[in-house]
Parts: structure tokens; C-alpha cells; sequence
């Protein structure tokens, strides 16, 4: 086990992570080229890379799930997972997060990415994952590189460490000095860097970023401060015996730099990655795996293949997967393994029995969900750290473009929320549809793709229907008499009913008062029964709510009455009455809380003020540097895309959530217009 900076050995699991566009998956292609798992180095642009390897996401040119690729690095196994950078698409992170042992955030010198990182180290921090930060694309950066930590410091409650700085000629970078080894190197195109001399101005610059480097380092280990302060050059082993155990406890954060696309820096951080990530042993016991447990593993991500069926992505976080094997979670039986398989993006390979720290795919695990702690044997392991989805943001009703469909879909959507938990489904009864419920437009649009070319339903989307009600705003006594005479026995039910409005979130409520028998008592249910019918569509076509009925008088015949004609007479008592009741259009109005990054504070007072948005204060978001929450009472209707114009003016890290508040009436042009729609929808 490794510990006090010794070398942890055996299979490791390191997530790739870090904001949109940064080069993560072009970072995993150049890992993988560079220990010999493919020969050449593919591109996001010509869809020639492993990961991003489903047709949505080389369609979107982005990744739009987590890719999962199995490579050998002298001699030992890594597991690189290709997270994606979104936020629409971040639970896929969230949910492999818990079982890697490190992650290596990938990011570059841009202002606008910071609030996306600040993001993502706070989901690795709140998780207690050691990570390394990557400093991509330095052959396109200037000599700010020198104020890297002053830009990227803000996002991180760890300390950023320097492990790396660049050495120029003229404004251009060509190589770097690693500060641990206290070498030189000069970057190779497409080939390991070469160690050159350390002098002149790198040598001095070297022995001022070092000495910064071991005082942060020495914050946490005395010895070494002592050493320090007596002007003593510490040992190379001391050093990254150091790096290691603070790296490993969560205590500092060190920069590497490099370039992807040019697999620069690449063999520096994985020589980093292999000497100082943690062991599965530590990773199992961080995330709480009982000392001495059978068989443990946990599920990253499920997918349905297209021709193999189900697959579990799963580390195994202790003991022996043996083919065949039989695995049950703390709520259900997961199924029966069939088949055991090493990943490399979208190609699996059959391989042997899986053991402890390696990353695999098993095949036919049906009820294993996303987030399961498998166990075999009879005695289920607790359920370990699992992420919960973040709050939807955006909802389309979507069905099927052809009615023979419909059955599919309903499978096809299952399917996909089991692959994909931040993606839920509500079946709006009353509207009659579908309402899919996701993590931004992209999310959503990748949904119906998956559908059409995974699971062959092509679909059709609109905007849900809102929750639009009506009420009244004055009462009336109506008489509603149902007669007819059609040969042997007629219809006949006459009622009187007192029609009052009620406070705002009553609902409806239905009373009588009759006396003297004037309608039976048997009767009296139907005419309830047919005044809330008539109450789901009333004047402006809308459910009527907040409605006191009471049936005050009446009349029967003995013969002629029957619960269906008093059911009617109760009926048409209301829709000759509703009229004369002055009808309101009511909309739902929710509370908003929009968390934003402090700079577009002000730009949320414009765009709420133009969605009818009445806004109730602006504080600072509790725990987050830089970040505040605005609280705004907004109608259902103006929420609908809402995300899309936050997302948009915060550099794509801006969310909400929402809950229903009250119901307002709706006057003038705009209720006008919300009636006129219903009706022609109606008519149509």
C-alpha cells in the first residue's frame, strides 16, 4: 500500500478532466500513442481519435460521454477516463469520479475557462481526489505563463504547485524545467523532449520557481522547512517523497505543463501520475470499501450497445471478477456477468478475470445501474459514495414521429436514463406527452440523436405545456336542468348551485344544502361528479381552480332521474355559469435561484427584467469565492429556455434551480394571447 510517499504499484484508474475545448481526449490520444496502445496519433477533427468515439459526439466534434481506454506505462496498467468538459454533460464525471485513484485536470491559460475550472476542482476537492493540473496547449501561450499561478490560484482551495516552468527563445516556447529533477528538456515533435543543459537565465529562473516550489512543500513537512531556513539542499528522494504524500493527502495541487496535440510534456506526466497517484487500496478505503470485503467493484457508467447489449463499466475496488459471475447490489440482484472486457474507447477485447485496481467492462449485468456498488456472494456491500444528478434545467415534450413508435420510444428512454441518470423522463397526464427533463440544449439534442441512430426512433420535440389555470372573480347562483324525452323512460336532473371564488391555492370545493329532499341524496355524488368534470376545460379553456360549488336546491322525478342525468345537470350548471363569473387566467409562478460567477451579476438584472422576472436580492454564493446567487420570482413560461441565455452570458457555468411558488392572474395582451393559442390549438 503506498503511503508516506512510497511508489503506489498495480492497476491504476486516473480520470481526464477539465473545461470544455480544453484537450482532454486529444490528451488521452497522445497517452495512448505514446505507450504504444495505437500507432498514430488521431484527431477531434478528423474523428480519427479513441476517444469520442460514438457518432454524436464526432458529429459535435465534443465529447458528449466519458470514453474509457486500458494502456500498459513501464510495465504497470493505467486506465485513462476521457470525462466530459460541458457542464451538460458532467454527471458522467461525477458518477466515475468516486472509484479513480487520481485525476489530471486539463486546462490552458484562459481567463473566460477559470469559473469552469473553479468548477470542476471543486467536485474533485469535495471528493478528496488527489489531481494534478495539465497545462495544455503551452506551445500557443505567451510569456504570461509566468502568471499562471495569479490566474488559476482563485479556482482552487488547494495550493497550486509549480512543478514545471517553460524556457523561451525569444517570445517561443521551446521546452521546460522540471523543478523536482532540476533538469532541462526541449521539446520533440511528436517524440520525447530531450534533456538539455540547465544554464544561463533557465538556470537562474529554475533556482527561484524551486525554492517557491519547496516552501509550499515545506508548509506541511517540517524537516524539510528546517532545511530550508539552513540554506540545506534537500535530497531528490526527500523531495518527491514529498510531492507524493502531499499530493496523495489532498494538500497540493502541482502544475505540469505540455502539449497535447504535440505529445509534449506527455511522458513527464505520466512518470508524475505513476510515482504519485495513490493505490486502488487507498482509493477503496477514501470512498468507505469495508476492510477485508469479497469482491467489491463500482459502476462508472452503463451503456447499451447497439449489438452486445448491455454493458456495466466497472473498477474493481477489491478481490476477483471471474467470468460468469453472479453480483447483486444492496437493493437487487444485478445480473449475471457475460463476458469480461478491456476497454479502448469504442473496441472491447474479451479478456480473462478481473482483479483488484483494474478498470473493465462486463457484459449482461441488466440490473446494474450507473452508481451501483456490486458485490458477490450473499452479503451486499453498503452502497459506497454515489452522485446524485444535478437539477434538470430545460425540458422538451417530445414523441414519436410515427405513431407504431410509441412502445419503442418508451423502451428507448428507459434505456437512456439508465445510461444516463442527469436525463429524466415525466409523463404529463393531463397534457398527454412526454416531457423530457435534461442538463442544457446540447444534453437534450444528443438525446434525440441517440434515440434516432442507436435505437432507430426518430422523434419529434416541442415545448412542454405549461401549467396555465383559470379562475373566477365573482359568484353567481345558476340553475342547470337536464331534460329529454326519447320513448320509455326520459332523462331528467335539475340542479341550483351557488358559484363563489376562493383564496388563491384552495383548489376546488364542493357543498351542499339541501333540504327537504328536493334532489335524493344518491344524486348528490353525480352532481359533484359533473361539476368537476365540467371544471377541467372551463370559458378561456383551462382547469378551473380556487372554486367553491354548493348545491343549494333542485328538483327530480321519480321516474326520469338517474345519476347520469344529475351528473349532466351538474355539468351544464357550470358551463352556462363559469362565463358569468368574471374567468382569470392563472400561470404558475416559481422561485429561481440563477448561480452565476460574480462578473455577470448585473447582466441577470437585464435578463430578468425581460422575462417578467421580479427579482428579490442578490447574495453571495455560501463557500464560493467569486460566485453569487441571485433569487427571482418568475413565470413558468419565461423559464423555459431560461438556461440557454444564462449559459450564455457566464461562459457556460451559470445554473439555476426552481420550485413552484404561487399562482398570478395574467391580464392584458399577454393573457390574450395565451387564450387565443389554447383555442386555435384546441381547433386544430
Amino acid at each position: 500500500m503506498a503511503q508516506n510517499g512510497t511508489r503506489a504499484t498495480g492497476p491504476r484508474c486516473i480520470a481526464l478532466v477539465g473545461p470544455f475545448q480544453s484537450g482532454k481526449t486529444t490528451l488521452m490520444e497522445a497517452i495512448l500513442t505514446r505507450t504504444g496502445a495505437v500507432q498514430r496519433q488521431g484527431t477531434v477533427e478528423a474523428g480519427t481519435t479513441v476517444g469520442d468515439g460514438s457518432k454524436e459526439a464526432r458529429h459535435h466534434l465534443m465529447s458528449v460521454e466519458l470514453s474509457v481506454a486500458t494502456t500498459t506505462f513501464m510495465g504497470e496498467s493505467f486506465t485513462f477516463v476521457d470525462c466530459p468538459g460541458s457542464v451538460e454533460f458532467a454527471h458522467d464525471m461525477r458518477a466515475a469520479l468516486p472509484a479513480v485513484d487520481a485525476a489530471v485536470v486539463v486546462c490552458e491559460m484562459d481567463e473566460k475557462k477559470v469559473p469552469q475550472l473553479q468548477l470542476i476542482l471543486r467536485e474533485l476537492e469535495d471528493q478528496k481526489i488527489p489531481h494534478f493540473l495539465f497545462l495544455n496547449k503551452i506551445d500557443k501561450a505567451d510569456s504570461t505563463i509566468h502568471d499562471v499561478l495569479k490566474l488559476l490560484q482563485p479556482a482552487s482551495r488547494l495550493k497550486l504547485l509549480l512543478r514545471q516552468i517553460p524556457t523561451f527563445a525569444g517570445d517561443i516556447i521551446t521546452g521546460f524545467v522540471d523543478l523536482a529533477l532540476e533538469r532541462a528538456f526541449v521539446y520533440k515533435e511528436h517524440a520525447p523532449s530531450q534533456v538539455i543543459p540547465l544554464e544561463g537565465d533557465a538556470l537562474d529562473q529554475e533556482k527561484t520557481a524551486r525554492f517557491s516550489m519547496l516552501e509550499t512543500l515545506a508548509d506541511h513537512d517540517d524537516e524539510l522547512m528546517e532545511q530550508l531556513l539552513g540554506d540545506i539542499q534537500p535530497p531528490a528522494d526527500k523531495v518527491f517523497d514529498d510531492l507524493s504524500k502531499e499530493v496523495r493527502e489532498g494538500l497540493v495541487c502541482p502544475i505540469m505543463i505540455g502539449s497535447a496535440t504535440r505529445t509534449n510534456g506527455v511522458l513527464r506526466l505520466l512518470k508524475a501520475i505513476r510515482h504519485e497517484s495513490p493505490d486502488v487500496a487507498t482509493t477503496a478505503k477514501r470512498i468507505g470499501v469495508k476492510p477485508g470485503a469479497d469482491c467489491v467493484a463500482y459502476v462508472m457508467k452503463s451503456l447499451h450497445t447497439s449489438h452486445g447489449g448491455k454493458m456495466s463499466i466497472v473498477r474493481v475496488l477489491s478481490g476477483q471478477i471471474p467470468d460468469s459471475s453472479t453480483f447483486i447490489t444492496p437493493e437487487r440482484d444485478a445480473g449475471r456477468v457475460a463476458g469480461i472486457f478491456k476497454l479502448l474507447g469504442q473496441t472491447t477485447e474479451k479478456r480473462g478475470p478481473a482483479t483488484a485496481g483494474e478498470t473493465v467492462a462486463l457484459g449482461k449485468l441488466d440490473h446494474a445501474n450507473t452508481g451501483d456498488t456490486l458485490t458477490l456472494g450473499k452479503q451486499a456491500h453498503a452502497d459506497l459514495m454515489k452522485a446524485e444528478p444535478l437539477p434538470p434545467v430545460l425540458s422538451l415534450a417530445i414523441g414519436a414521429k410515427e405513431r407504431k413508435d410509441d412502445v419503442k420510444l418508451g423502451q428507448a428512454l428507459h434505456k437512456l436514463v439508465e445510461e444516463d441518470p442527469s436525463l429524466s423522463v415525466v409523463h404529463n397526464a393531463e397534457a398527454h406527452e412526454v416531457v423530457a427533463w435534461g442538463q442544457g440544449e446540447m444534453h437534450l439534442r444528443v438525446a434525440s440523436e441517440r434515440l434516432a441512430d442507436r435505437f432507430g426512433v426518430t422523434v419529434a420535440t416541442r415545448k412542454p405545456t405549461v401549467g396555465y389555470r383559470e379562475t373566477i372573480k365573482k359568484g353567481i347562483v345558476q340553475r342547470g336542468r337536464h331534460k329529454k324525452q326519447s320513448g320509455g323512460h326520459g332523462q331528467y336532473g335539475d340542479v341550483v348551485v351557488d358559484i363563489k371564488p376562493l383564496p388563491r391555492g384552495s383548489g376546488f370545493q364542493f357543498a351542499e344544502e339541501i333540504k327537504g329532499g328536493v334532489v335524493p341524496r344518491n344524486y348528490i355524488p353525480s352532481v359533484e361528479e359533473g361539476v368537476a368534470d365540467a371544471l377541467k376545460h372551463g370559458p378561456l379553456g383551462f382547469q378551473v381552480v380556487d372554486i367553491q360549488v354548493k348545491l343549494i336546491d333542485g328538483s327530480y322525478h321519480t321516474v326520469d332521474s338517474s345519476d347520469m342525468a344529475f351528473q349532466l345537470a351538474g355539468r351544464l350548471a357550470m358551463h352556462e355559469g363559469l362565463p358569468q363569473c368574471q374567468p382569470v387566467l392563472l400561470e404558475p409562478i416559481y422561485q429561481v435561484e440563477i448561480v452565476v460567477p460574480s462578473e455577470a451579476t448585473a447582466k441577470m438584472n437585464a435578463l430578468m427584467s425581460g422575462r417578467r422576472g421580479q427579482i428579490l436580492g442578490f447574495d453571495t454564493r455560501e463557500g464560493w469565492d467569486g460566485w453569487d446567487v441571485v433569487r427571482v420570482q418568475m413565470p413558468e413560461t419565461e423559464i423555459g429556455d431560461l438556461i440557454v441565455e444564462v449559459r450564455s452570458a457566464t461562459a457556460g457555468v451559470g445554473s439555476y434551480t426552481c420550485r413552484f411558488d404561487h399562482m398570478a392572474e395574467v391580464t392584458g395582451r399577454t393573457a390574450e394571447q395565451i387564450v387565443a393559442a389554447k383555442k386555435a390549438a384546441a381547433a386544430a
